[in-house]
């Protein structure tokens, strides 16, 4: 039996005051992923990007620590310029699952409402990541990914 999707998912908002295309301009290219993605004490070491649909990513932060993270990634499987991004995003470990992560950006009057939705593969998997800080980080990566965009304009 399939657990219902409201239960395994989690969406985060932000309104950011900066037009889509430059929100989308930074979330594209490996330079500027690197800059906003992930909470600031964990930035991304190692960023690979095929941006296109069916191109792959691979990822890995870096801790406090000087500690590498474990390796993630996945495949892009849907892109609109300016309007949305689908991926799914596995961590490199023994049973790792898949989730499946839809950024929609959505302009009104030069303000750019950005939503993240994480659709995880069980609950007991969103269970695990957001006691690891999943909301947290992803937050604080959007808030990052605010004042990046905000620069490019």
């Amino acid at each position: 039996m399939t657990e219902p999707i409201e239960d395994r998912s989690l969406t985060i908002v932000r309104v950011m005051d900066v037009p889509a295309r430059y929100i989308f301009k930074a979330m594209a290219a490996p330079d500027y992923v690197k800059k906003w993605f992930g909470p600031g004490d964990y930035p991304l070491t190692h960023c690979e990007m095929d941006f296109r649909v069916g191109g792959k990513f691979r990822f890995a932060m870096t801790g406090p620590d000087g500690k590498q993270s474990p390796f993630f990634g996945g495949t892009y499987r849907e892109i609109i310029d300016n309007m949305k991004i689908v991926y799914d995003n596995t961590m490199e470990l023994p049973g790792g699952q898949s989730k499946i992560i839809t950024v929609t950006l959505t302009e009104i009057d030069g303000k750019t409402t950005v939503t993240l939705h994480t659709e995880f593969a069980t609950v007991a998997m969103k269970d695990r990541e957001m006691a690891m800080g999943y909301e947290i980080g992803t937050g604080m990566g959007l808030d990052q990914l605010a004042e990046l965009a905000k620069s490019l304009m």
